[in-house]
């Protein structure tokens, strides 16, 4: 059987850090085609896939398609999925699902079935080593978990994710909010009550780049998440309490840099960790990518999550705009 042709629109961070390595690492799929204006970015992927066709227009990719990869700027999101979905092409859309709720619920009308979401953060090592003591009941009855993302990056730069206008859907609330609201969401359900911080702490920053997260679950359980570009000191990945043990990690899942440093799943060493919790494995995403489309399994992740974890995102955002507690509708 032919390997799935896997178009990626985007080269930047997540295209070629991410998504290009991990498709070319799973059985199944191979990179076909890469999309990016960036000149020279289309020299680095050239380089890197030389059997894949380098195209500069959307037309050109999706001509030779069996699945799309959107790793582009939030505000691209959904034009790239509703062109794929004309064309019956399933779309892999990287988080977060849409710069809205909004555009999120119209990716979803459109998308019948044939869309998931790179939610990569639930294979971190870290995060599936504590949810299996959580389902193993090795912590009892969790009664607050502590999430952070928190980065010292004191210089910009010129990207779109601090630069551009807020619409555009840069800030650390939808870059990293995504994953740490996803994992609690995994671990604990849809929250009740959500209330938030956010705050510009960089010179020249036009969205947040320091934000708090505060979660109410039906279940009693409290998160608490920091996502921070501004922090020379960073507090534990994970403080758990619960009312038989707990749960604490330092240190983000060594997968983002051996990935950037050229190490691919397969490879001595990919993913562990020293401190002896579990490895990590996104390329077990992109396996799911292909049982879902070659022998119909559920998606590796739903999208209806994504749009869950968007609209606690937005009520975060109105939270902190208000500066009051947002209730939330059940999901």
């Amino acid at each position: 059987m032919s390997d799935l042709r896997v178009a990626i629109a985007g080269f930047g961070l997540a295209g070629e850090v991410f998504h290009a390595p991990l498709v070319a690492a799973v059985d199944g799929l191979r990179v076909a085609t890469i999309l990016t204006t960036n000149a020279e970015r289309r020299e680095r992927a050239r380089r890197a896939y030389p059997d894949a066709a380098v195209v500069s227009e959307l037309g050109a990719l999706l001509d030779d398609a069996d699945v799309l990869v959107v790793a582009a700027p939030n505000r691209a999101h959904l034009e790239l999925a509703l062109a794929a979905f004309e064309r019956e092409v399933p779309v892999v859309m990287d988080k977060p699902l849409a710069g809205s709720v909004e555009e999120g619920e119209r990716m979803l009308d459109a998308a019948d079935g044939r869309l998931t979401v790179f939610q990569n953060r639930r294979l971190d090592g870290d995060f599936m080593t504590l949810r299996g003591a959580i389902e193993r009941d090795e912590l009892g009855h969790v009664t607050r978990f502590e999430s952070r993302f928190e980065l010292w990056k004191p210089e910009i730069g010129d990207g779109w994710r601090w630069l551009a206008d807020p619409a555009e859907g840069g800030g650390v609330l939808l870059d990293l909010g995504a994953h740490l609201v996803d994992q609690a969401r995994v671990l604990f359900g849809h929250p009740l009550h959500v209330y938030a911080e956010l705050d510009r702490r960089r010179s020249g920053v036009q969205v947040e780049d320091d934000a708090f997260v505060a979660l109410q679950h039906a279940n009693g359980v409290h998160s608490h998440l920091w996502m921070n570009m501004a922090a020379p000191l960073h507090g534990p990945r994970f403080r758990v309490s619960g009312t038989q043990g707990s749960f604490a990690s330092d240190g983000l899942d060594p997968q983002e840099a051996q990935l950037s440093e050229g190490m691919r799943p397969g490879d001595r060493g990919y993913g562990e960790r020293p401190d002896g919790l579990m490895p990590g494995a996104y390329q077990r995403f992109y396996e799911g990518v292909v049982s879902w489309l070659r022998d119909g399994a559920p998606p590796p992740v739903d999208p209806q999550d994504s749009l869950a974890c968007l609209r606690v995102l937005d009520a975060a955002r109105r939270s902190a705009q208000t500066r009051s507690v947002i209730e939330l509708e059940g999901q």
